[in-house]
């Protein structure tokens, strides 16, 4: 899914929780409140497409030939399952090419991400970047300060981080689907 504006929503601080819309997370527990630019993983849906592209073909082509293979045996017309396969195999191209396509044109987001000690992340994003820089130093106050009281609009988007780099980029050695160099 391309990532679509969900709409404002109320960020506001009360005297020990930060509030995200309907989502509270204790000041407290808040280990990083930063702002970057959320990239959309176009490399990778390019590749994806290209690995979908070739096992949907050589899954097509080798029942095409069983299909073939079968029907001279039985000396009876198979066209029937070809061509089933082959409509299977192009709706599924289609399928791929579209998902390829939403990532290719879906727009980079510059975000303000709060992160706490455990899983959770929140992310909103404005129109105007200096509006979010602005956030992350009043939100740090109030780390600092727990009396602190405020309230703002801000917008909030939903994506699929299948789709964007969320996050840093860090070297690491082993383990398996991470992002990164060794040197």
């Amino acid at each position: 899914m391309p990532p679509r504006f969900v709409g404002g929503i109320d960020l506001r601080v009360t005297k020990r929780l930060l509030w995200v819309g309907g989502a509270a997370y204790p000041l407290q527990n808040i280990a990083r409140v930063h702002t970057f630019t959320l990239h959309p993983k176009r490399k990778e849906a390019v590749l994806r497409f290209l690995k979908n592209l070739g096992i949907t073909l050589a899954v097509a082509i080798a029942l095409t030939i069983l299909g073939g293979m079968a029907a001279f045996a039985s000396r009876e017309a198979g066209s029937g399952i070809v061509t089933f396969v082959w409509l299977g195999t192009l709706a599924a191209l289609i399928y791929s090419l579209v998902e390829m396509i939403s990532v290719l044109a879906a727009p980079s987001h510059y975000v303000l991400a709060v992160e706490t000690s455990g899983p959770s992340t929140a992310v909103v994003t404005s129109r105007d970047p200096q509006h979010l820089n602005h956030l992350v130093g009043r939100i740090a106050h109030a780390i600092e300060h727990p009396d602190t009281e405020f309230q703002v609009r801000v917008d909030t988007i939903t994506i699929s981080p299948r789709n964007y780099y969320f996050g840093d980029n860090v070297n690491m050695y082993g383990g398996t689907g991470n992002v990164g160099v060794a040197n």
